[in-house]
């Protein structure tokens, strides 16, 4: 078999594995190079280590299958090979959202740490939050291996997880842990269904109970692609049904909570909604009081254009090829709720930029996951200081000032 650098070897059993296994070890030694920039706290090491990770430890990870690599991002972070930068962040960027205050408006997508593994060392790469999970209630593998394939020519990936999780209880005692050793920080949970469960609401209030005097957001996801039936639960009548379960349940843990503080709820929708299922989400959710709504997940189209090797696989597709579907529904959703309900913008992000666009279609904060496996641990930081540059550009003097802007 001829390998090929556009091709994904989570496809493949490629002899080139193992030894890209131990070439792995040894971008970690690039990675190192980033401990020495925190120790003497010097932003030009900083950058000067980045740089070599982008073009020499990106290079030797992107010959492990996409999954092991993604394994092996975990690792190297908790074990402290990537310690974050300790820049100020611009002021500029200090925000708001449902009564939680940001240093600033990025942060990282479910998807990355299912299982709260590692929330303080990537709050340490400059994000302003970071949503871990999606967890469910039982223990469940997901889908069968290979699920995760990189289309590097289009900066976009294509998954097929199926909510691979540890559960409640595991999920529990990561937060747990981290919140005791004085852990710091926004940490959101996105909760979901088991795929055998046969009463989805129940499961969704299990997750609200479980984790809403420990979370500091909710998120209800019933968009991913990739466990069957679940993109039903965005119909109308479903949608009003679950929203009623897991407010209820929310404001019940809220009521035996010691100090009745009532975690804000959002819910994940798709990208791949037309008009009409549009307008009844925005109609729930003016009338529902849910707290906002994460737009988008995935997509399950395939834009002309893709190059990967990997577009045919089934999955959702996100990173750049989602950019301008998910920002054009965002702006819908924006403009359908007369901005009365707080949006998080994700989907195709990877400059300060592209942050912006969504920021001004509506978002009050922006989610990012593709761009951290292209940019790199410095994603985030590059991300913040071009964002920032752009509110100064046009003479905004808070990020909330720029909210929705495109609308008016």
């Amino acid at each position: 078999m001829v390998w090929r650098p556009s091709h994904d070897t989570a496809r493949y059993e490629s002899p080139l594995t193992i030894s890209a296994q131990l070439l792995a070890q040894l971008g970690a030694l690039a990675l190192g190079l980033l401990y020495v920039a925190q120790d003497y706290r010097l932003a030009q090491i900083w950058d000067a280590a980045l740089e070599i990770y982008r073009t020499f430890a990106a290079p030797v990870l992107f010959l492990l299958p996409a999954e092991s690599a993604h394994r092996f991002s975990i690792w190297a972070l908790k074990l402290g090979l990537v310690p974050g930068s300790r820049q100020k962040q611009p002021e500029i960027l200090a925000t708001e959202f449902c009564g939680l205050s940001l240093s600033n408006p990025i942060g990282l997508a479910a998807g990355y740490d299912k299982d709260c593994e590692i929330p303080g060392p990537l709050l340490g790469l400059g994000f302003g939050f970071v949503e871990a999970g999606t967890v469910t209630p039982r223990p469940q593998p997901g889908n069968p291996k290979p699920r995760l394939f990189r289309l590097a020519e289009d900066g976009a990936v294509i998954n097929r997880f199926g909510f691979n999780s540890r559960g409640h209880d595991e999920f529990s005692n990561n937060l747990d842990a981290w919140r005791a050793v004085n852990g710091s920080g926004l940490v959101g949970v996105n909760v979901g269904k088991n795929k055998d469960s046969s009463d989805a609401a129940a499961d969704y209030v299990a997750g609200v109970r479980r984790f809403a005097s420990v979370a500091d957001y909710l998120v209800v996801n019933i968009s991913s692609p990739n466990t069957p039936g679940l993109r039903d639960l965005q119909s109308k009548a479903r949608l009003e049904e679950l929203t009623i379960a897991v407010l209820k349940a929310r404001d019940d843990a809220a009521v035996n909570s010691d100090d009745g503080r009532r975690c804000p709820l959002l819910i994940k929708i798709a990208p791949d909604l037309d008009e009409s299922a549009l307008e009844d989400i925005a109609e729930i959710a003016l009338q529902s009081g849910i707290d906002g709504i994460i737009a988008t997940n995935t997509t399950i189209e395939r834009p002309p254009g893709l190059r990967g090797t990997a577009a045919p696989e089934t999955g959702g597709l996100s990173g750049r090829p989602l950019f301008e579907l998910s920002t054009r529904l965002l702006g819908d959703l924006y403009r359908l709720t007369g901005g009365k309900v707080p949006l998080i913008g994700v989907g195709g992000v990877s400059t300060g930029r592209e942050a912006y666009e969504k920021i001004l279609a509506g978002a009050s904060l922006v989610q990012i996951y593709t761009s951290l496996i292209y940019r790199g641990p410095g994603a985030a930081r590059r991300i913040c200081a071009e964002l920032a540059a752009c509110l100064v550009a046009d003479g905004y003097a808070a990020v909330s000032d720029a909210v929705g802007a495109r609308h008016r």
